[in-house]
């Protein structure tokens, strides 16, 4: 299993009912192994939608919980200065269970200097403004990964709000910054 495929697995492990997404090459692989799993082919299924930005992607995914169920958001950390006027005054307001992964930009192996100035900061803003916050990289196996995100989504059902999990791939299978 690689990190990108237990991310998907923990997402649907966690009884998520959409997935919304932000097309990156970063976070493709994750993209593409959820489409896969849902029987789908180019970046779309049944349950697995691209969106255009951050903020859509909470307020459509924050939304499926007013069916009853849970929605997925997977993006890049730097597009949470789109999605925190979202977050904040949308899914945590109003007690709303989300699942957020996002990959991490700006650490080691990171190759784009302008990227660290939004990413470096992420965990801290978000953890300012009450969302809660699990980080995860190379040193937690795949299966770990796995595990994390489907309890993140388990979590944010279980307290009705949105859980964020940030996971860096550099230096595992996905060897992306």
């Amino acid at each position: 299993m690689t990190y990108a495929e237990a991310v998907a697995d923990g997402i649907w492990a966690a009884g998520t009912a959409r997935v919304g997404y932000i097309p990156s090459v970063s976070v493709a692989p994750v993209v593409n192994s959820l489409v896969a799993t849902d029987g789908g082919a180019d970046g779309v299924s049944p349950r697995v939608t691209p969106l255009s930005r951050e903020e859509e992607a909470i307020g459509v995914m924050g939304a499926v919980a007013f069916t009853g169920e849970l929605g997925a958001v997977v993006m890049q950390d730097n597009g949470f200065g789109n999605a925190l006027t979202a977050l904040t005054t949308f899914t945590l307001s109003y007690h709303l269970p989300l699942l957020v992964f996002a990959n991490t930009r700006g650490s080691l192996g990171e190759y784009n200097s302008m990227i660290h100035s939004i990413s470096q900061p992420v965990p801290a803003l978000l953890r300012t403004a009450g969302l809660p916050v699990v980080e995860l990289d190379r040193r937690s196996s795949a299966e770990d990964w796995r595990d994390t995100v489907k309890e993140a989504g388990v979590h944010a059902v279980m307290t009705y709000r949105p859980v964020v999990v940030l996971g860096s791939f550099w230096n595992t299978d996905g060897k992306a910054a």
